[in-house]
C-alpha cells in the first residue's frame, strides 16, 4: 500500500502538482507571439481594401482585455489623414472584419492616423526614419532591459535586425523581438 497526500490548499506545498517553473517573461513572449499572429492575419485580410482606397496600411495592434479589447489599425497617405478618412476606412474594414471574423469575441475597432509619435512596424520603416530617435518596448528583455530609447544607427535586412544607440553605447536587437516602437516626438 502506497501512502497519498491529498490536497489541501491551506498547507503549503501540499498541491501535488508542482507549480510551472518557466518564466513568466516567456509566457509574455508567447502572448506577443500569437497577438502578431492575428495581427499578420487581419492586416493580410484588410490591406489590400485599405490600399484599393488609396491609403498605406502601417500596421496595426490588436489588445486583447475580453470585453475592452482593441483592434488600433494604422493608416497613412500622401495628404495625410483627416476623420473622414478614419471613418471611411473604418466602414470598409468593419465589414470585413464582420464577414471574415478573424477575432474571435468582442472587440473594439479604432482606425488613427500615425500621429507625431509614429509607430514603426516593418524594417521598411526603420531604413525610412534612420537615425531618428524612437521609443522600443521589446517582449524579452536585452541586459535586463526591456524599454529603450535611441536613435537608429544601422539596419541589417540580411539579419533582420536594427542597432539602437543609447546614452549607454549601441545594442543590436531582432525586429521579431520588438514589441513596440515609435519615434520620440521633439515640440
Amino acid at each position: 500500500m502506497v501512502a497519498r497526500r491529498a490536497h489541501n490548499p491551506k498547507v503549503i506545498g501540499s498541491n501535488p502538482i508542482p507549480a510551472t517553473n518557466l518564466d513568466p517573461l516567456f509566457w509574455g513572449f508567447l502572448l506577443g507571439i500569437f497577438m502578431a499572429k492575428i495581427a499578420d492575419k487581419v492586416f493580410a485580410l484588410i490591406n489590400p481594401v485599405v490600399r484599393d482606397m488609396g491609403y498605406e496600411l502601417l500596421g496595426l495592434e490588436y489588445a486583447p482585455s475580453g470585453k475592452r479589447s482593441v483592434l488600433r489599425v494604422y493608416i497613412d497617405s500622401d495628404n495625410g489623414i483627416g476623420v473622414n478618412d478614419c471613418e471611411s476606412v473604418s466602414r470598409q474594414v468593419s465589414a470585413i472584419m464582420d464577414v471574415e471574423d478573424p477575432i474571435s469575441g468582442q472587440y473594439n475597432l479604432e482606425i488613427s492616423s500615425p500621429g507625431i509619435e509614429r509607430p514603426l512596424f516593418t524594417i521598411a520603416h526603420y531604413q525610412r526614419f534612420l537615425g531618428n530617435e524612437v521609443s522600443l518596448r521589446l517582449y524579452r528583455p536585452i541586459d535586463g532591459r526591456r524599454k529603450f530609447t535611441g536613435s537608429i544607427g544601422s539596419i541589417s535586412e540580411a539579419n533582420n535586425t536594427i542597432e539602437l544607440v543609447t546614452e549607454l553605447g549601441p545594442v543590436t536587437m531582432d525586429l521579431v523581438l520588438i514589441e513596440k516602437a515609435n519615434l520620440v516626438a521633439h515640440y
